[in-house]
């Protein structure tokens, strides 16, 4: 049995910490790209090649939505590249069996709806569950273009059906929250729109830009009228080759891992302009990193310390996806740091399992920062407090998302003795296969049942 079906048929990994982690380590394509480009793809009836492509679960589900949709795929991992085509959209009903599997299912309705004259139906989207991720934008964004949506509830499931009877037409979006997923949506429908689509306070992430290169490469006009306002228009589509820009939360992971384990990582592919507030949050906290051309160095020196205060948002403000393997090494950190979410209102829930290990978090419904919080006056927590250094202890531990799964390796990593991370199908999803990169590292992480 080779190495990678060994990691399909087991649930967990074993792992004893205290290993000083040191070596290299490449970030691919982000995982909330290469999704989002894959779906793009579908704007056109040519070939499409995307390459710098993550061995990730996230794409494989992506693959095998898009299939079942008509599209043509050849992935060639080795090279890290797939070529997509789908000349025509043999299905505009995507399965119930990809009810939850992730959040793309929302996306095919921008991307299909002005190429086929059926509706389009999707099921109840998934993800992490990390609170509520809303459709409302997503929603409001495609009526002003013309979408009629319809949603039919069950005691499972939703589906979700839009048509656009009289076709799309240009209009001004006004987005209440620049959210990535809604931008995205709204760009992929202005794509097919009669006429010009202005769209208002947009997500400015690296991966919607990179979104809005691959899509202008395909022919959709595209300019950007200020800092979070695009102007999109139709244009004469054709087939595109893209390089994925490189995951930025795969990078920080790896750099937090460096850290907490007092060890050494090169990430390959990591970029300084992605990572502008962690690398400043870093040297905070006296975490000396060095750039290359080609990457960072996270290198450990000496203990770290100095107090920080860091705030959750839509970039360029601090990356949430950043957050959990952050306070994990704050709670190795000395100081008095507060950590201040105001991306999602349920993402704090993996504290508790880090103060059983040993940590000294404590939450609060408070804003704990300088930010205008969605989240005042709600009552959950959204800010956590971080007393550090303190050591850890191994412990049995259900993984609950993908971010929080890797910062529970990073914590399993620095603890004393040994650690059993179940539900690792999570971390599959944004990372891959974590067993053969850690090892490389000097992990002693092995698989289990």
């Amino acid at each position: 049995m080779t190495l990678a079906q060994q990691t399909l048929s087991k649930t967990g990994y074993k792992i004893f910490g205290k290993n000083p982690l040191r070596g290299s380590i490449e970030a691919f394509g982000a995982k909330n790209s290469v999704t989002k480009c894959l779906v793009a793809s579908l704007l056109t009836d040519q070939v499409c090649t995307i390459t710098n492509v993550p061995q990730i679960q996230e794409v494989e589900i992506t693959l095998d939505m898009l299939a079942s949709l008509g599209s043509r795929i050849t992935w060639d991992k080795q090279a890290h590249t797939i070529s997509i085509h789908t000349p025509h959209i043999t299905s505009t009903t995507v399965a119930n069996r990809f009810s939850g599997a992730n959040r793309i299912p929302i996306l095919l309705l921008g991307a299909l709806i002005g190429r086929t004259t059926e509706p389009v139906k999707i099921p109840s989207v998934g993800g992490c569950q990390i609170g509520a991720r809303p459709v409302n934008f997503h929603f409001e964004a495609l009526k002003t273009l013309g979408v009629d949506l319809e949603i039919q509830k069950s005691e499972h499931n939703h589906l979700y059906i839009a048509s656009a009877p009289k076709g799309l037409i240009g209009g001004i979006i006004r987005l209440e929250y620049p959210s990535l997923g809604a931008s995205e949506n709204a760009l992929l429908a202005a794509s097919w729109a009669r006429g010009v689509t202005y769209i208002h306070n947009i997500s400015v992430e690296p991966e919607f830009l990179d979104l809005i290169h691959f899509v202008q490469k395909i022919g959709v006009i595209i300019s950007f009228i200020d800092d979070r306002t695009i102007r999109v228009q139709r244009g004469i589509y054709r087939g595109a080759e893209h390089h994925l820009v490189s995951d930025r939360a795969f990078a920080a992971s790896y750099a937090m891992l460096a850290y907490a384990t007092q060890g050494e990582i090169f990430v390959k592919g990591a970029r300084q302009e992605h990572l502008g507030n962690l690398l400043s949050i870093l040297q905070q906290i006296k975490a000396p990193f060095l750039i290359q051309n080609d990457g960072i160095v996270f290198r450990f020196s000496s203990p770290l310390q100095g107090s920080i205060q860091v705030e959750t948002g839509p970039y360029p403000n601090f990356l949430t996806d950043m957050q959990q393997p952050l306070v994990t090494l704050l709670t190795q950190t000395k100081g008095e740091h507060k950590v201040h979410e105001t991306v999602y209102e349920q993402r704090f829930g993996y504290t508790k399992t880090l103060n059983e290990m040993g940590a000294n978090i404590s939450l609060s419904c408070d804003c704990a920062g300088d930010l205008a919080c969605r989240f005042k006056n709600q009552n959950f927590s959204h800010s956590a407090y971080i007393l550090g250094p303190t050591p850890l202890s191994g412990k049995d531990i259900l993984i609950p998302d993908l971010r929080a799964g890797f910062a529970y390796v990073i914590a399993s990593l620095s603890a004393e003795g040994l650690s059993t991370l179940h539900n690792i199908h999570y971390l599959q999803r944004g990372y891959g296969d974590l067993l053969s990169p850690l090892r490389s590292l000097g992990a002693d992480i092995s698989l289990t049942d």
